[in-house]
């Protein structure tokens, strides 16, 4: 309830002082397709662990912000012929939240620690997706939840090092189920995300799981029950649950 509460007046405070960030207008449009500027981006500015180096992306944005520029402009909501399946439109939305949210970082001076940014960071500061101006926090909660599909909880990246691991591709609609699977797996199988102790009858688990209990209770009937999907070595179901406080450090090498 408290939670709901101090939501609740973020919201209200946020709206009427919210900070429109205007998309990038000096990307060269039509040098390379928006999709291969994302993935060309990623290539480039993500290693292998998933930290990013947001500082070489401020020195060299091109490919960004050629990727921004037609988020801005076109999205499923203003486009929908564009992105005909569930598919399409969860591709562009994680592509958009992980783009923006780095753009975010950029914009808001590399802040080490998001926490100490939360409001303005996720709530206050608004980008153009598809010709209207919305947060992060709108864009995750009001356009992707709703689509129904909880993966999207080891796919959407904030930039902090509490995160699933982003990779160094782009989601795409054709290759997506195969995606989603494969970042399920992986983020319930780390250590850092979900820890067994037998010993103690407990169960330790990313706060991910915390924050959106409610949408991985309509995939199964327990948070553990819906780890154990994608677990390789199965956790009792009886096991008291607790969360690992999650690690809002930007997560640069």
């Amino acid at each position: 309830m408290k939670q709901r509460l101090w939501l609740a007046a973020v919201l209200l405070t946020t709206a009427a002082c919210a900070v429109k960030i205007p998309p990038p207008r000096t990307a060269k449009e039509g040098a390379v397709s928006p999709q291969k500027a994302w993935a060309n981006h990623l290539a480039r500015f993500v290693d292998e662990k998933g930290r990013m180096d947001f500082r070489g992306m401020a020195k060299d944005p091109s490919d960004l912000e050629v990727f921004l520029a037609w988020v801005a402009k076109e999205s499923p909501e203003s486009a929908p012929r564009s992105f005909p399946t569930t598919e399409a439109k969860l591709a562009y939305y994680i592509n958009a939240y992980n783009a923006i949210a780095m753009y975010d970082v950029i914009k808001s001076a590399f802040p080490e620690n998001l926490d100490k940014v939360k409001v303005t960071f996720f709530y206050k500061n608004r980008f153009e997706v598809g010709g209207r101006y919305i947060s992060l926090y709108e864009l995750e909660n009001k356009l992707v939840r709703p689509l129904g599909d909880p993966r999207v909880h080891v796919a959407l990246n904030c930039m902090a090092r509490g995160c699933p691991r982003l990779p160094r591709e782009a989601f795409e609609a054709e290759k997506l189920e195969a995606q989603l699977e494969a970042q399920a797996k992986e983020f319930y199988n780390e250590k850092r995300n979900v820890e067994s102790q037998a010993e103690k009858k407990t169960v330790l688990l990313s706060q991910i799981l915390q924050f959106y209990t409610e949408d991985f209770l309509k995939k199964a009937p327990s948070l553990i029950a819906y780890v154990n999907l994608y677990r390789e070595e199965k956790i009792p179901t009886d096991l008291k649950v607790e969360f690992i406080p999650y690690d809002w450090t930007l997560n640069t090498p």
